[in-house]
């Protein structure tokens, strides 16, 4: 029976939901009774007979639906460098939410959280890295299932979904908010935005936990990590001079405003700097950014750098977005500089990310 639900359920996608139906036709889907419900990796499907058994065929088509969007994410090595399980579950969260917006019923054992709405599977990533606490045994159950996905390459999926996209675009019947979970694998913003990341995660690693939330804000509706210990600030400053465009300056703001959605327990010390400091603003979690800057002068670094030496505060780095054309300072200050760059160049001292 649980056979016939699933081929029900491809077919009822197929007449309502022609994105989800099609993508599911690369799907190998297998019943396994040794797992409790339904288990996703890479091509295959797997599922518990007695599970889908009890299901109507709203709740397995949420099934199929979600292990279609879930080969498309482990193909574009887009979990490449990152922790299987951890990945893995970031991805569900993010097909989940995306299926509820389109209008799906999810089957009782699926991760969801109103928490990770509107989230790339990228930042749920970052959010869920610092929550979990992954043991080598379950990595290595994850990497084992990893070898078991089948061997369609990356460019047929990525052609098999353009071809999709592009069948039912005129339609009108794309779903909802799609280019969230499945990015086009472009060279520039989702590489060195990972990077970014990845950058804040080595330097930045506190001891918090999601559960229990945060007590503070609870009120609000809103939970955030709960902090052991001292609360982590680090400084970000942004270029204002007049070499840095209005487009420059958007794009800039707009990876702080992802920093603060994806870690939101940082305190930051915002700065506005071309040759002299223009302004500085501390950002706490669910305070908004100030979207006018100030500046327009030619660029000094040494500036930014004094005035953070000058507070005396335990800032555990600085992100510094910049092209970075400017005076630097004589010597390295004491403080772990990433530089994110709109263009490559040589730089006296800490990492740097080319913003493409």
């Amino acid at each position: 029976m649980s056979s016939s639900k699933i081929k029900d359920a491809v077919a009822k996608l197929m007449l309502e939901k022609p994105f989800f139906g099609s993508a599911s036709t690369k799907l190998d889907m297998k019943v396994n009774n040794n797992i409790r419900g339904v288990s996703y990796c890479g091509d295959k499907l797997e599922y518990n007979s007695e599970y889908i058994d009890a299901l109507n065929l709203e709740e397995v088509s949420s099934i199929v639906a979600g292990a279609s969007l879930q080969q498309i994410l482990y193909h574009q090595n887009r979990g490449e460098g990152k922790r299987g399980y951890i990945w893995r579950l970031a991805s569900e969260y993010a097909v989940n939410s995306l299926l509820v917006e389109n209008g799906f019923i999810l089957h009782p054992l699926s991760n969801f959280s109103d928490e990770f709405k509107a989230l790339s599977t990228e930042e749920i990533y970052h959010i869920l890295l610092n929550e979990l606490d992954v043991d080598e045994e379950q990595e290595e159950r994850e990497r084992e299932r990893e070898k078991q996905q089948t061997d369609i390459e990356d460019f047929e999926i990525e052609q098999f979904i353009e071809q999709i996209i592009k069948k039912l675009e005129d339609r009108g019947e794309i779903p909802i908010d799609l280019d969230r979970v499945i990015k086009k694998s472009k060279k520039g913003k989702v590489s060195w935005r990972e990077l970014l990341y990845r950058y804040i995660n080595t330097h930045a690693k506190i001891d918090y936990k999601m559960f229990p939330a945060n007590k503070k804000h609870l009120y609000r509706g809103v939970a955030l990590p709960s902090i052991s210990g001292s609360e982590l600030k680090i400084a970000i400053a942004i270029d204002t001079s007049a070499s840095i465009d209005e487009q420059m300056l958007s794009d800039f703001l707009e990876e702080v405003e992802y920093i603060m959605q994806s870690f939101q327990h940082y305190e930051i010390e915002l700065i506005e700097s071309d040759y002299k400091i223009q302004n500085t603003t501390r950002l706490r979690a669910l305070e908004p950014i100030h979207k006018t800057l100030k500046g327009g002068g030619s660029t000094d670094f040494r500036p930014t750098f004094e005035y953070i030496e000058n507070l005396y505060e335990d800032f555990k780095f600085l992100i510094y977005f910049s092209d970075g054309d400017g005076i630097f300072p004589e010597n390295e200050p004491n403080i772990d500089t990433l530089w994110v760059l709109t263009k490559d160049r040589d730089i006296p001292f800490g990492d740097k990310i080319i913003l493409l």
